[in-house]
């Protein structure tokens, strides 16, 4: 027991360094680690963690509930500090793994509202621990925490996205937290019901402000991401089925570039490929959308949209691309977009017309 006293006034004094450490060091290893959400272990990774938050909740408000009744015994009060210690490194993990995620399948500049909820209670996680000890609190990040989740299982599963789909994992999600609340009746009556009264509005307002961002194609189109892309003079397979792409050659300075400057010749075609990941057996449809940006009314026009399939399975994405003629000197994109909007990713480049075609490269597409 002394030497558990000594870890908790350890803990105590050095706890923000070490919240701080631990939640950064979770963040790194999940990004290099964690790999696609249609894998068994990365999902099992999710389960376990929400699991063991449901568990510190449940005897965590029991704990509390005992103390309000004055039958808790002063011994159970070290056990209340892991308990809530455990709980927020746990949320650490979920919440960081969310983000590694949502990341791979956002475009920043469309898709940030979403991942903006999700580093605000990530940080929140880290700085207001004493806020745990609120019940509405724990079951709000909770339910933010099973909503995410569900948001990309319940596609894996059914293989396939669309509203239906999101409207279906929602649903799912609120049963989730129905059934958690039901349990936790059982473990913490009267504190349960002193805050049901605020509860469920937190719970439904956290439901229709992630309906709100998703119908407002503001989140992700998890579990879809680009892997790779770019816009090239010339797509095509060679004698052994390998995609090659024809592309100007660059210094390695233009990684830093936002929009590469393609020189094309009036007439002559560009190609948008992209290379995108999704589940095993999972078949949708996408569109690659070029736009081009009109600079006397500052607004995007859609030249033109080009509807594709892809299917599911290879890891580096399933590759393929669309083709624009008549392209126009300035600014351009492709949107690459799911069939109800969603942005995966976009393809920036600058086009400047040139008599003669520039000198070109060969270069393959990622295996």
């Amino acid at each position: 027991m002394k030497l558990i006293s000594g870890i908790k006034a350890w803990y105590s004094k050095y706890e923000r360094p070490i919240s701080s450490l631990a939640l950064v060091g979770g963040f790194v290893w999940n990004a290099l680690f964690l790999k696609r959400v249609d894998l068994f272990w990365e999902n099992f990774w999710v389960v376990l963690h929400l699991l063991i938050v449901g568990v510190c909740i449940l005897f965590i408000n029991k704990l509390e509930n005992q103390q309000k009744l004055g039958i808790i015994h002063k011994s159970k009060e070290k056990i209340h500090f892991w308990l809530v210690t455990i709980m927020q490194f746990t949320f650490g993990g979920i919440l960081s793994t969310y983000l590694v995620f949502y990341f791979r399948s956002s475009a920043l500049s469309v898709t940030w509202p979403f991942l903006v909820l999700l580093a605000v209670a990530f940080i929140a996680n880290e700085r207001f621990k004493s806020h745990y000890h609120k019940l509405n609190f724990q079951i709000s990040i909770f339910y933010l925490a099973i909503f995410s989740f569900t948001i990309f299982f319940v596609p894996v599963l059914v293989k396939k996205i669309s509203g239906m789909v999101f409207l279906l994992s929602g649903i799912v999600s609120l049963v989730l937290v129905w059934l958690f609340l039901r349990l936790l009746k059982k473990f913490a009556r009267e504190r349960l019901g002193e805050h049901l009264k605020v509860l469920v509005p937190s719970i439904l307002g956290i439901f229709f402000a992630i309906n709100i961002l998703y119908f407002f194609n503001l989140i992700p189109p998890i579990p879809i991401a680009l892997k790779d892309g770019g816009v090239y003079h010339d797509v095509y397979k060679n004698d052994m089925g390998q995609y090659t792409l024809l592309d100007e050659p660059r210094s390695w300075l233009s990684y830093f570039d936002q929009r590469d400057t393609v020189h094309i010749v009036s007439g002559d075609y560009l190609y948008a490929y992209s290379a995108i990941f999704s589940p095993a057996s999972f078949r949708t449809d996408i569109v690659h959308e070029w736009q081009y940006y009109d600079s006397s009314t500052k607004s995007w026009i859609t030249a033109s949209v080009v509807p594709l399939s892809i299917s599911g399975g290879r890891e580096g994405g399933y590759r393929t691309y669309s083709k624009k003629s008549n392209i126009t000197e300035g600014k351009w994109r492709v949107n690459v977009k799911t069939k109800r909007g969603q942005i995966i990713g976009r393809l920036r480049f600058i086009t400047s017309l040139v008599y003669s075609k520039p000198e070109m490269i060969i270069k393959n597409a990622e295996e």
